[in-house]
């Protein structure tokens, strides 16, 4: 039996996204920048919201970054909201090791590495021996089969698979994998993608795009013994379609 069918339940964790865009609270849909919905102008504020329902670990976004704007206002917010007291992980326009040990020196438990990954995936291989796989995560966000980057603008040729194959032989352990079509639509989440994904790659994988309900949050979470070990939600818990609390009771062991 591999490690990841041995994964118990109760390590599944279920991430508040908090994507942060000129230091507010943002939604995107599709991660299309023009179809933006603002939910607050105070992310430690929105942090501690999400902390105080029962999360131990935040999903922390630098939509600038991802966009190639430099995101100095959601950078200055990062050291206020690792002090909370949750596990941050935070990723967008991380393209360096300087600048993941800027986002570790704030405070940040896990860096999530992109574009990066395909552009000089040589970076994963040299940010793992550095700072340790536990600290590296790689997003792979994905519509139709093929990888984006540069914050979902950008086409490559790539496919999750083999994206994934690649990470694992630089020493990867964690992906986050987004469907692009299903990020912001509140579609639920593609379970079956996710655990094949998996399956294939031998990757742990967060599942990230289309949490529409606690449905999704139960799917997922009866797959974690499959490599599934978390689910990101974003819209549905900013929307009130999710309660928080509710599904932090639904994945915590009895």
């Amino acid at each position: 039996m591999s490690s990841l069918q041995e994964v118990p339940l109760s390590k599944f964790i279920i991430f508040p996204a908090i994507d942060l865009r000129n230091g507010r609270v943002v939604r995107l849909e599709q991660g299309d920048p023009e179809k933006e919905t603002v939910f607050g102008n105070n992310p430690v504020k929105m942090a501690q919201k999400w902390i105080d329902a029962g999360a131990k670990w935040l999903h922390i976004v630098n939509l600038d970054g991802a966009l190639d704007e430099a995101g100095a206002a959601n950078w200055a917010a990062l050291p206020a909201i690792t002090e909370l007291g949750a596990k941050v992980q935070f990723g967008g326009g991380i393209r360096s090791l300087d600048d993941i040990a800027r986002a570790l020196d704030a405070g940040v438990k896990r860096v999530i590495l992109g574009t990066v990954a395909i552009e000089k995936p040589k970076i994963v291989s040299e940010a793992i021996a550095k700072f340790g796989k536990n600290k590296i995560a790689v997003g792979i966000d994905s519509r139709n089969g093929r990888v984006k980057t540069r914050g979902w603008q950008r086409d490559t040729a790539m496919n999750p698979v083999d994206l994934g194959k690649e990470m694992k032989e630089r020493g990867v352990k964690t992906i986050i994998y987004t469907d692009i079509g299903r990020d912001g639509m509140l579609d639920g989440v593609d379970v079956q993608a996710t655990v094949q994904l998996s399956q294939v790659t031998g990757l742990e994988i967060i599942a990230s795009g289309g949490v529409a309900s606690m449905e999704d949050i139960r799917r997922c979470h009866a797959r974690a013994e499959h490599g599934v070990v978390g689910v990101i939600t974003g819209r549905a818990i900013y929307d009130g379609r999710l309660d928080l609390r509710e599904a932090f009771e639904l994945v915590t062991p009895k």
